[in-house]
């Protein structure tokens, strides 16, 4: 039911902030072409990749929406924040350019927001009988850690705010202005949509993590980064 709403009155706007993914980004694109969600626009942002996804994405450009270049690489919230001022959609939905997520569970995260239960929604890999693949102990450790310290500021009580997979009203856009460039912008999305009271839900979803040797890029050091985002947001920053 979720889904015909879906097809039926709103359009997705599916932004896949990108970076060195040549071996992958294709494939991604077709999967979220593919996914049960017929009132999509996709709208690839290339974090300046020198690996030749350019070429990649040169060749699956009539099949998405759009694709814009950043002039110089970033990172994350970067991308996601230029990805974010073209979006057209009801609903907003990240999707990472590497095959970590499945897009064919659009319909898990869009469902508490059709319902109008819920303003955002988080794909957690750490709740439900989903398949849960991660290849490091420390990341598991580290996103734990990074969601409780996230919990005692927000009184949420998430279990994942690191997940590649989130789904939002674009309604909220012009209420939240992202200013992390890298990944600390997971973090600093929870702070600002928890200061505005929205209702945060999450669902389980399949993870499949991929090796550093497989394309990985969140390191140590974005880990220490996701701390002082929490930190920083949480007692120091207000939603803009």
């Amino acid at each position: 039911m979720g889904v015909q709403r879906c097809n039926q009155m709103m359009k997705i706007s599916i932004v896949v902030p990108c970076f060195n993914e040549g071996q992958t980004i294709e494939k991604v694109v077709r999967a979220v072409r593919q996914s049960p969600i017929k009132q999509k626009e996709i709208i690839i942002v290339d974090d300046c990749s020198d690996d030749g996804t350019s070429t990649v994405l040169e060749k699956v450009s009539s099949s998405v929406d759009r694709v814009i270049y950043q002039p110089r690489n970033l990172g994350k919230g970067a991308a996601l924040r230029a990805g974010f001022a073209a979006v057209t959609g009801s609903v907003i939905v990240i999707q990472d350019a590497d095959l970590e997520y499945d897009p064919s569970e659009y319909p898990r995260l869009l469902a508490p927001i059709l319902a109008n239960k819920a303003d955002v929604v988080l794909g957690t890999r750490f709740a439900g009988a989903r398949l849960q693949k991660f290849r490091y102990s420390w990341q598991r450790a580290g996103n734990k850690l990074a969601t409780f310290l996230s919990n005692i500021f927000t009184g949420l009580k998430l279990t994942d705010i690191q997940t590649g997979h989130k789904a939002f009203r674009a309604s909220l856009l012009p209420k939240v202005t992202i200013a992390e460039n890298r990944f600390g912008v997971d973090a600093e999305l929870i702070a600002k949509f928890a200061r505005l009271r929205c209702r945060i839900e999450e669902v389980g979803i399949q993870y499949n993590a991929r090796t550093y040797a497989e394309g990985k890029k969140v390191g140590w050091k974005d880990g220490l980064r996701a701390v002082y985002v929490i930190f920083k947001y949480g007692l120091f920053e207000r939603a803009r």
